[in-house]
């Protein structure tokens, strides 16, 4: 069984205290990995390791930088199947999924912001026979970067390209039950040639390490990827020391569909919309409001899709849904099934565990569940549940369905299938949410800005917002 070390200093090394956490695979139930229970004593390792390599990794140029990065990028993409077959191994997720989205995924996030670096310009404004004023834009320093379980390398990779290439050292903190990539990870960055200290990686429990992160005084920037309950938390840490805050939170998104819209299209990307990796992304459109006067056709459309999807072995490349993360989530989305069928929810497909034979006996596999008759309003259409967990709505009117959508207190994502231009702008601008997809779902151009609105969480990320975040801005006035 391996045991996992921190990357501190260019260097894999055992944690401090030398505690472990085990590691459980979501598809069979067994441990088959150790992972370092770190503390504050690795953390000021890192912190020193950081504050080393920073003056010289900031003075870098940006060509250099942009170098190392594009070559983290090219080495991912190089160990493809070694890091899919781990990320589907950690997560539950299917291996094609983890294939063909997570890694390259993550494989490009390094590449992007490698060449969007260099064009990052400050800016100047002129005082005519007064003065110029150059704005610059320089490292925050050491930013601290905690990522989610759900996708690990891809977030992970989302939150430290950026800061990399901005100039900053970044002490990470995969979550504890999916840490294999960003273990991979240091790796690929020691062949990359990233000098040491200016990446480190360190495993543990968000509640010690992850809080530590948050609250110590030479990390000037926190950015997280995870539930509300802890953004919260880590805002009520950080605020008081004035750090800079990004928090990519949870989500309750809607998916509308008007009766004009492209039917098949419609229809078979609410499938993926709802479905995809087991319904644990924060995008996923798990309410689907449907016009009214084509809801039953898509229903029964929809609830047979859904049967069709299968449920198996995670490193099966016929597997479309995989195993749910944990047993403790695992018990948390069946609860939600039985709250559906308690608020008067009729259970069309699923709701029950699935039970495979093989190495997959003890796995946490749930059917793909859709309910209908259900209130906007209950719980089960208000609460993040993050499982396969659909409900189907039906609407009258516009102005109908933007209450029901806006009714959430989340905003991350919604999206909209209609062939009326009119009417897919007139949505757009009401809908309460940072993210509006019309007539696709999940199609990401990485320069636009990314977050949410509401209890789904505080900035934006992706492209030059990323840049902004981690940079500090400084007037320069030149009086001529």
């Amino acid at each position: 069984m391996e045991k996992l070390k921190n990357f501190i200093g260019g260097k894999f090394v055992a944690p401090h205290s030398r505690e472990y956490l085990e590691n459980i695979e979501p598809a069979t139930g067994k441990v088959y990995s150790l992972v370092p229970n770190s503390d504050a004593h690795d953390l000021e390792r890192a912190v020193e390791a950081a504050n080393k390599a920073l003056p010289q990794w900031a003075a870098t140029p940006l060509e250099q930088r942009a170098a190392i990065l594009a070559r983290i990028g090219d080495l991912i993409e190089q160990h493809l199947d070694t890091f899919a077959e781990a990320e589907s191994i950690d997560t539950g997720k299917p291996i094609t999924l983890a294939r063909t989205i997570d890694i390259p995924r993550a494989a490009r996030n390094f590449r992007f912001f490698a060449h969007i670096l260099e064009g990052f310009a400050s800016e100047s404004y002129e005082m005519p026979e007064t003065a110029l004023n150059v704005t610059l834009r320089q490292p925050v320093g050491i930013a601290g970067c905690i990522s989610p379980w759900n996708l690990p390398l891809y977030l992970f990779t989302w939150k430290i390209a950026p800061a990399l290439a901005a100039g900053n050292c970044v002490i990470g903190k995969p979550s504890e039950i999916t840490p294999m990539t960003a273990f991979l990870l240091g790796k690929i960055c020691q062949k990359a040639g990233l000098p040491p200290g200016v990446l480190n990686i360190l495993h543990g429990e968000g509640k010690t390490i992850g809080s530590a992160i948050v609250a110590h005084p030479a990390i000037p920037a926190i950015s997280f990827t995870g539930g509300t309950r802890t953004g919260a938390e880590i805002a009520r840490i950080a605020a008081p020391m004035f750090k800079k805050l990004s928090l990519e939170l949870g989500g309750k998104n809607p998916f509308i569909v008007f009766a004009d819209a492209d039917y098949e299209q419609a229809l078979q990307t609410a499938i993926r919309s709802a479905f995809s990796n087991q319904g644990q992304i924060c995008l996923c459109g798990s309410r689907i409001f449907i016009e009214r006067r084509i809801y039953n056709r898509f229903r029964k459309d929809f609830v047979e899709a859904t049967q069709k999807l299968t449920v198996g072995d995670p490193l099966k490349p016929t597997t479309k849904v995989g195993a749910v993360i944990s047993k403790q989530h695992f018990e948390k989305i069946l609860s939600y099934i039985e709250l559906a069928k308690i608020e008067g929810g009729r259970l069309l497909t699923g709701g029950h565990p699935v039970k495979l034979k093989g190495r997959c006996k003890n796995g946490w596999f749930i059917a793909p569940t859709v309910f209908d008759r259900l209130s906007p309003l209950c719980r089960t259409n208000q609460e993040e549940i993050f499982g396969p967990v659909a409900t189907l709505m039906p609407f009258e009117t516009e102005e109908e369905v933007l209450e029901y959508a806006n009714s959430v207190r989340y905003g991350l994502a919604a999206s909209v299938w209609t062939r009326d231009l009119q009417r897919a702008l007139r949505v757009s601008r009401t809908l309460q949410s940072g993210i509006v997809w019309v007539n696709c779902w999940m199609l990401r151009d990485l320069r636009t800005p990314f977050g949410g609105m509401k209890d789904s969480g505080v900035g934006r990320e992706g492209g030059y917002e990323a840049l902004r975040f981690f940079t500090e801005p400084k007037n320069v006035c030149l009086k001529y």
